[in-house]
């Protein structure tokens, strides 16, 4: 069996498939030691690089579709490594003897909440695209004063460096004084978006927390730390947003905990098990 390029080289998380194709029509990618030309299809046992170095991908067949939802703390980085800090959100992630977890997105360090990963880079790669507009709900605990005109402006849009920017929707809930929370709503995942909007209108985010990604909310029960792993039917509904198809049940999947059925023991387990691989760490 084999594929099409592009799509191995977008499935191992990296690019979309349409930067794939541009990486390969511009020379960078080598099949078996030659330059790779568009239409190429490769299988297993072939060697692929992008640049010089070596990708690892596996067929189609072999990776089963997997999405674990993980509640994010503050402190953790959205990075495999970074010499300033220790702790990546990847340290806590289930092992895997094939593939790899591909972030669907970024939170940054001191943002909290819902993050989603998947063992498939297409999929990940369309999570993450403008075009799609995947609604993001965070909690946001704002210092200021919010005056309903300050509430209306950041509906109607604010101006950042990068471009106008607004939410979708702004819900009082609750708190007292100047210390207050608010739940927002955009389709947009730019860097630090949410508070950059809120210090547009001269208040401050204190605690950020992403608390609904599309359809799906962040389990109560998960605790910080804690990972669970998506049913078939909430694969496929993130699948079908970006217009892939959807998968069928598995058995690498039907044996994993899920949201549903969150055994908080076994997770309390996990966490530990991170923290001391983290504490060996040199």
């Amino acid at each position: 069996m084999s594929e099409k390029l592009q799509k191995v080289l977008a499935r191992a998380g990296v690019g979309s498939r349409r930067e794939m194709e541009r990486v390969i029509a511009e020379g960078r990618v080598s099949v078996n030691g030659e330059v790779a030309q568009l239409g190429a299809r490769v299988g297993e046992g072939d060697v692929l690089r992008v640049d010089g170095n070596q990708i690892k991908f596996s067929t189609a067949e072999s990776i089963p579709c997997r999405v674990l939802i993980y509640n994010k703390p503050e402190g953790e980085i959205c990075s495999r490594s970074d010499p300033d800090h220790d702790k990546t959100v990847f340290d806590r992630l289930p092992r895997l003897n094939g593939g790899r977890w591909i972030a669907v997105g970024r939170l940054d360090i001191n943002t909290s909440g819902l993050l989603l990963f998947t063992t498939d880079g297409e999929l990940a790669n369309r999570l993450m695209h403008p075009s799609h507009e995947v609604e993001r709900e965070y909690a946001a605990r704002v210092f200021g004063e919010v005056t309903d005109g300050i509430v209306q402006k950041l509906r109607m849009g604010v101006q950042l460096e990068d471009g106008p920017a607004k939410f979708t929707k702004v819900s009082r809930q609750g708190g007292e004084g100047l210390n207050r929370w608010y739940h927002v709503t955009l389709s947009e995942g730019r860097n630090r978006e949410v508070r950059r909007m809120w210090e547009a209108v001269d208040c401050t985010v204190s605690r950020l927390t992403r608390i609904r990604y599309g359809q799906l909310r962040l389990p109560r029960n998960l605790p910080l730390g804690g990972w669970a792993e998506l049913e078939t039917k909430e694969i496929n509904y993130l699948r079908q947003m970006v217009k892939m198809r959807p998968i069928e049940m598995r058995k690498e999947v039907a044996r994993n905990n899920k949201v549903e059925r969150i055994k908080a023991n076994r997770i309390r387990k996990a966490v530990r098990k991170a923290e001391i691989r983290r504490s060996k760490k040199p």
